[in-house]
């Protein structure tokens, strides 16, 4: 995963964990047997490893023993918390108030998977709290231990370090030493945009939620640094952002025509042959953008070899965000009109709210998403208590 750009903590390769699910399922799996329970009880040890870290990050910044270079941005956090508050209307409660050293690269492992001939992820669900299209763990070891065994089953399989995740606010999150890989405009960006998930999620529409939290957090980054007089800055980070999408674009239009492929009814021997010339082909493209732009943003995907997985891992929630754009403009700037205003907006069905806000969309579900969103609620009544952190 690519560090300090934009690109590193929400296009993808990898999903930031989300554990409010597994949090719940912890207590779930006390009442119910055969539930997965080593995997949920790894889940809630991590959780609570990175708890116990945590310290007030005023305690951090007074120590002495503290790196200058940690404690100026330490302060930096503070005083983009403070602002997230009174200028951003964002939840006021202690996640982001503390700061917590976990000692290692990466904060989770994630681990997508997905069929020979599909490029729609693998989703592992538990009961009651629902499904995730990837599993995440606190040990490296043990999360290619896992996909090591779904590659051996004939998935196509990726893992990827995750500097950050979320609670939604259900604990007091932590600004964690894997965070301090970002720049400095990208850590008060990220602060801003998971204290917006706080603010608003709604349930199994993962474009709305990163779409909302993305217009949020460009509103609120370009009003903390034109408060701080970098306005100039943003220009750097809109530029960042036209690069990133350019290589998504890239990863959109090959996972159309692998979903194109995969519906054609072909030979498995005919789809497997045209399926590595449309990844080689990817491949060929990405070095060539990675070569202009002067980044490595998907070497080690490349190097690796591309497959469903990596495909499936990429975020493609960019044509909601001008919709966003659009109604916070209709609300004169106001963030708090505009707050109001989306969670209207996220009372409609999922197919409306799409039709309102997102480009390009078709009004109502295409048919594999909605066969998609079945077989998300079997694999739910079934049980199948497997779960991301």
């Amino acid at each position: 995963m690519v560090t300090e750009s934009r690109h590193s903590y929400l296009r993808a390769p990898f999903p930031r964990a989300l554990l409010t699910r597994i949090l719940l399922a912890t207590a779930l799996c006390a009442a119910l047997s055969g539930c997965g329970t080593l995997y949920v009880a790894q889940a809630a040890r991590g959780q609570w490893q990175v708890l116990r870290e945590r310290r007030p990050i005023g305690a951090v910044v007074a120590d002495p023993h503290t790196p200058a270079t940690l404690r100026n941005r330490l302060e930096d956090v503070l005083a983009a918390r403070d602002f997230a508050v009174t200028e951003l209307h964002l939840p006021d409660n202690r996640s982001y108030r503390t700061y917590a050293e976990v000692k290692r690269p990466y904060v989770v492992w994630n681990v997508v998977a997905t069929p020979e001939f599909s490029v729609e992820p693998r989703h592992w669900c538990f009961p009651v709290a629902g499904c995730v299209a990837y599993r995440g763990y606190f040990s490296e070891k043990k999360a290619r231990a896992f996909a090591a065994g779904l590659s051996r089953k004939g998935l196509d399989v990726t893992v990827g370090g995750v500097p950050a995740y979320s609670t939604l606010g259900k604990f007091a999150d932590p600004v964690l030493s894997t965070m301090m890989t970002y720049g400095d405009t990208e850590l008060v960006a990220i602060i801003f945009h998971e204290l917006a998930h706080q603010l608003l999620y709604v349930k199994d529409d993962t474009e709305f939620n990163e779409a909302f939290a993305t217009a949020v957090e460009d509103a609120g980054l370009e009003r903390w640094l034109d408060s701080r007089g970098q306005a100039d800055r943003m220009d750097d980070y809109r530029r960042e952002d036209e690069r990133d999408r350019s290589f998504i674009e890239l990863f959109s239009a090959a996972r159309t025509r692998l979903r194109e492929l995969y519906a054609s009814g072909l030979a498995p021997v005919d789809m497997r042959r045209d399926k590595a010339a449309i990844l080689a082909q990817l491949t060929a493209d990405t070095r060539e953008l990675q070569r202009r732009e002067g980044v490595d943003y998907y070497g080690a995907w490349l190097r690796e070899g591309l497959n469903n997985a990596h495909l499936a891992s990429v975020a493609t929630y960019y044509q909601c965000v001008p919709g966003f754009e659009r109604l916070l403009a209709e609300q004169g700037g106001d963030l708090r009109k505009f707050y109001a205003a989306a969670r209207e907006l996220g009372d409609l069905p999922k197919a409306q709210r799409h039709a309102r806000l997102c480009e390009s969309r078709p009004a109502r579900q295409s048919d594999d998403s909605a066969q998609r969103d079945q077989d998300d609620r079997v694999a739910a009544t079934h049980f199948e208590y497997q779960h991301s952190g």
